[in-house]
């Protein structure tokens, strides 16, 4: 397994949509071992393929943060949401690639997800609380979607202006 670097917004990859998985083969298998290992490592619960440069619709996540539960690693190949619920619910996200940044986002409180697992079978699942949110914040990943753009202009431009110069100084070395 190998830790990918993660994308830092603004880069326009993170802003294109990605390409539905035909089938799941063992090079998207280990693309997800990958992301798992790059999410754990960065600390994060979520990374989205196109967040390593990879444009496939696929996302890895696990959302549990007891030390005395086992982890839940996922690997979801081609995730949808079937059903939103009409509650909401507002968690402080943040993001693997937009570093140190978080903000309050109102999203559906539950939903429910297909996906093709490894060996490629059709899963359904139904999630709440922060894997609700997470997935949700995942998937919007495959459709060039930030959880800054669900902020106010203000508050996204200045975030944005932070990333711009985190990224000069990462640069620079």
């Amino acid at each position: 397994m190998t830790i990918r670097q993660i994308l830092i917004h603004p880069d326009p990859r993170l802003k294109m949509v990605a390409k539905p998985v035909t089938t799941v083969t063992d090079d998207l298998c280990a693309l997800a071992d990958d992301m798992l290992q790059t999410m754990y490592d960065a600390p994060g619960i979520g990374l989205a393929a196109p967040q390593i440069g990879v444009l496939q619709r696929v996302i890895v996540m696990d959302c549990v943060k007891d030390p005395d539960l086992p982890p839940r690693p996922m690997a979801l190949f081609n995730p949808e949401i079937l059903w939103a619920s009409d509650d909401l619910s507002t968690y402080d996200e943040g993001c693997l690639s937009i570093p140190e940044q978080y903000a309050e986002v109102d999203r559906p409180a539950e939903v429910r997800v297909r996906w093709l697992d490894r060996n490629g079978a059709q899963c359904e699942e139904h999630f709440t609380g922060l894997w609700a949110t997470c997935v949700q914040h995942e998937i919007d990943h495959l459709n060039g979607k930030l959880f800054i753009d669900y902020l106010k202009p203000l508050k996204r431009q200045m975030i944005t202006r932070k990333m711009v110069k985190l990224k000069r100084e990462l640069a620079r070395g």
